[in-house]
């Protein structure tokens, strides 16, 4: 742990990626394997299950620290992150080991049974023995939410640098279905398994979003277009007799859309198809929230499946016929996927993403400008003679998406954020006018700047109303532009709708909070947009 503890000492300590990739790498060349494999695993999101939940974690940690659980709340949210608050309160180390980093992850895997007394006697005795950061670090692993700034892009270049092995290999390699528990470091690194490549998707193609005119990405022609769905981007694998269905997270979702078993009547083996998972009804894609249903699930009942059936629109064909096509030409591998759908009979949940022409970069803001008319959230632009890149890289793709809706609304309850923004009020709920009441309709956290949080922050401490554990009701003064992508109906709130990623797109001072919008506004919204 102490070696792990360094790594992350060195990587919290840099923001240049250069020496990220000198840390990583050297960690990689020199750790044992069992370590290397756990910390691939755990920077490509792979973490033990949680083991205890955060409630046990506060009363082991405020009674070994000798101190009242009140203190302990108290401090929780000055910290802004329950595994540094826990690493402060407690006293020195009794004793000092050195065990590895795959010790600790083990014990939390073989803690998931165990009783409560157990999993107490083992946390305290590991508190006992690892230092201030290796605590920090076994505490992130014990909640679950172990992240430490670096991506797995960055992480792989750093393997690759290490391993001599090719970076787009290894990124392939580390796609899909693996767990440390269940190989080692150089069958997943070091050797290629045939078994393995079987499921494993690509490394997903992302696209830059468009800043500015379209028009300075170039002539028209070297252009295709095409909508972007509001779904699951997923990759859909036909091999070995089987099919896979993978999402971007590197999630296996192939159980949770069962209407895809079908296809393996009909794809070639050696087929691997980029694209979008929408609920779909009456030839037209349904809101997200039909398809919303359908995640988390792992058996969708019989009458989810007639209410959202899946359809995917397929953006891009990735492998065919067993050959790793992705360095062809966009266009290319586009005719190639036309050519492989089109003789699919209809009723199968599978057809092409459609294209929209390009006659000019005019003509096409305005299509764009209908693209709510189509149920899509705007356009994607593609380079024809593009390959599929690995990854976000800047030039070939981008995403032209639609200016976002926006609402004015009265801020009403206001909480502290976490981490650096621990002292500050940047967590808000906004409410809207329903005759004399403002019925709260949704919470955004983003999209302010600092020094406009720092002023809220001393605003709602000398406006504060009443106060509900870490939650302030403040007076109902405050009128914030909300920006979001998205409205639906909603019975688990108040005001019956439930926004799409909401952000905060202005603090408008210009206006008094009587002059905010209604209910009926957003049900106006809802009307045209659900």
């Amino acid at each position: 742990m102490k070696r792990f503890a360094r790594l992350f000492n060195a990587l919290d300590r840099t923001t240049r990626t250069n020496a990220k990739v000198a840390a990583l790498a050297a960690y990689f060349r020199e750790a044992p394997e069992d370590d290397r494999l756990w910390t691939i695993a755990l920077l490509s999101g792979r973490r033990p299950r949680r083991a205890v939940n955060a409630t046990q974690l506060r009363l082991w940690a405020a009674d070994r620290a000798g101190i009242p659980l009140w203190l302990f709340e108290e401090a929780y949210p000055v910290v802004g992150d329950l595994a540094e608050t826990i690493a402060l309160v407690l006293p020195p180390p009794a004793r000092e080991s050195d065990l590895p980093l795959s010790h600790w992850t083990r014990l939390l895997l073989d803690l998931g049974p165990a009783r409560e007394a157990e999993k107490k006697t083992a946390i305290l005795d590991a508190w006992d023995q690892l230092d201030e950061t290796e605590r920090f670090l076994f505490n992130k692993l014990v909640t679950g939410g172990f992240r430490i700034g670096v991506s797995q892009k960055l992480m792989t270049r750093a393997l690759a640098e290490a391993t001599g092995q090719d970076e787009a290999v290894l990124a392939h390699r580390l796609m899909g279905d693996w767990a440390p528990q269940s190989t080692s470091f150089a069958a997943l690194v070091l050797s290629n398994d045939p078994a393995a490549d079987l499921s494993r998707p690509y490394p997903f193609c992302l696209a830059h979003a468009v800043e500015g005119d379209p028009a300075a990405l170039g002539p028209e022609a070297d252009w295709l277009a095409e909508w972007k769905w509001d779904g699951i981007r997923a990759q859909l694998i036909r091999r070995g007799g089987e099919h896979y269905l993978w999402s971007r997270g590197e999630e296996l979702m192939t159980d949770r859309f069962p209407e895809f078993a079908a296809l393996r009547d009909f794809l070639p083996d050696g087929t691997v198809i980029d694209g979008e998972v929408l609920a779909w009804g009456q030839d037209i894609p349904l809101p997200f929230a039909a398809l919303q249903k359908r995640i988390g699930r792992k058996t969708v009942p019989k009458k989810l499946l007639a209410e959202a059936p899946a359809m995917m629109l397929a953006y891009d064909l990735l492998e065919w016929e067993g050959r790793d096509i992705r360095m062809q030409p966009f266009c290319e591998r586009r005719r190639l996927l036309e050519g492989a759908l089109a003789s699919l009979p209809p009723a199968l949940p599978l057809r092409p993403s459609p294209l929209v022409e390009i006659a000019d970069w005019q003509a096409l803001a305005e299509r764009r400008a209908a693209a709510r008319t189509e149920l899509a959230e705007g356009l994607m632009l593609k380079r024809r003679n593009a390959p599929y890149h690995a990854g976000r890289k800047r030039g070939d793709w981008w995403k032209w998406k639609l200016d976002p809706l926006t609402i004015d609304a009265v801020m009403i309850y206001a909480q502290a954020g976490h981490g650096r923004r621990a002292t500050l009020y940047t967590d808000f709920t906004f409410a809207v006018w329903d005759g004399p009441d403002l019925v709260p309709f949704t919470k955004a956290y983003s999209g302010l700047t600092d020094a406009e949080f720092n002023q809220i922050t001393n605003w709602v401490r000398r406006n504060t109303l009443e106060r509900f554990g870490p939650v302030r009701r403040v007076n109902p003064e405050l009128v914030f532009e909300i920006a979001f992508e998205g409205i639906q109906e909603s019975t688990r709130h108040k005001s019956g709708v439930a926004l799409r990623f909401p952000r905060m797109a202005r603090w408008r001072l210009d206006k008094p909070a009587s002059e905010a919008n209604t209910l009926a506004d957003l049900r106006e919204m809802l009307a045209t947009y659900g």
